[in-house]
């Protein structure tokens, strides 16, 4: 198949992030992708230096939609592209009604996020099919008015840690030997929970001089607000804030327990990458992360705003090495067992619902050359 991406986004996030793995994955089972993005967008460079073709041209505005769509359409007719997969709304009706125009036998808008929308345009008239990142999502905009036979679900994947990994983290932060390390990773947003998960602690920090709390992420003006959190209860030297990490396997691998309070997440692959590492993961039962944890097996889940739950489900890891052990050893195995996180998995997946859309539609095979209404 022959296959186009469209992100108007200009940051190098999850989601960006996730396009690119998607991109290169699907090339490895000998696919062609291209992107179209803004040129002042990270994911320029970033699939540029994989050797990904770039098409770069500007978004957002009316002007940009009239501008653009024609340009997108002669991309897609040149390249005579299969597939379009657009991921965020302004790339979806700029992109998409290029497909239109172009007569793209495929046009599929990912949804990525667990927000609500506002306008079901781009899930609806423009685009033929729907991916989501979990059965969360997608169970929303069936309830929005999607037909559930337009979307199906694509788990994210996630990067295994390589084998036989060591990590620094201890070395680093000069910690004991005794010492519990619950580590988070996160981008700073008040909605990913870290005051509810310092607040869960702190009693149990009191009173356990050997547990210690890693933070990895950034975020204005939250960190700075946490920083100082942190040195009014007087714990700045047991919760370690590392900010920005390139070595998050690393850290994960000298840790012993990983929770996340989130209260909105529209999947939580981080959850799988923490599991991936062995380690006993701990969440709330929002949005997609009830898909990503085994409650009971690979970790804990607690409801939505419920400290005490939380900070129970935080005890009872931390006071029990066994448990921590089995649940650790459970994760590892629904990650390496299952591979539905993946990016084999993902290739694999995309290229299934891909290829039934395209016969749905009256294009079957890798190159189509029918095209559909």
């Amino acid at each position: 198949m022959r296959i186009a991406h469209a992100e108007a986004a200009l940051g190098f996030a999850g989601q960006e992030r996730r396009i690119l793995k998607e991109m290169q994955a699907m090339r490895d089972r000998g696919h062609h992708v291209e992107l179209i993005c803004r040129p002042e967008a990270k994911l320029v460079q970033a699939a540029t230096d994989v050797g990904i073709t770039v098409h770069t041209l500007q978004m957002g505005g009316l002007l940009n939609l009239l501008r653009g769509a024609p340009q997108v359409a002669r991309i897609l007719r040149k390249g005579r592209f299969d597939v379009l997969n657009t991921h965020s709304r302004i790339d979806t009706l700029l992109a998409g009604l290029g497909a239109r125009l172009a007569g793209t036998p495929l046009i599929v808008r990912t949804r990525h996020l667990t927000n609500r929308v506002n306008s079901m345009l781009a899930y609806t008239w423009v685009p033929h099919r729907i991916t989501t990142v979990s059965n969360h999502v997608r169970d929303y905009l069936i309830e929005r008015g999607v037909p559930a036979d337009r979307v199906e679900t694509v788990y994210s994947p996630i990067m295994l840690p390589p084998k036989g990994i060591q990590s620094g983290l201890r070395e680093e932060l000069n910690l004991p030997a005794d010492a519990i390390v619950v580590c988070c990773v996160a981008i700073l947003r008040a909605t990913k929970g870290h005051r509810e998960l310092i607040e869960a602690l702190r009693p149990l920090m009191e009173a356990r001089p050997h547990v210690h709390l890693v933070l990895v992420g950034n975020g204005d003006p939250l960190f700075d607000q946490l920083q100082a959190l942190i040195a009014e209860i007087g714990l700045a030297d047991r919760i370690h804030m590392l900010g920005f990490r390139h070595d998050v396997p690393s850290i994960l691998a000298g840790s012993d327990i990983f929770a996340l309070a989130t209260q909105k997440e529209a999947s939580g692959t981080v959850y799988v990458e923490a599991s991936a590492a062995g380690l006993p993961v701990i969440g709330v039962d929002v949005g997609g992360v009830s898909e990503m944890v085994d409650d009971g097996e690979t970790g804990i889940l607690v409801p939505p705003g419920d400290i005490v739950k939380l900070r129970a489900a935080l005890a009872s890891l931390i006071d029990d090495g066994a448990l921590r052990t089995r649940m650790g050893e459970a994760g590892k195995r629904m990650v390496y067992g299952e591979g539905k996180f993946s990016l084999a998995g993902l290739a694999a997946r995309t290229e299934q619902v891909y290829g039934e859309w395209l016969a749905q539609r009256g294009c079957p095979g890798s190159t189509a050359m029918q095209r559909a209404d």
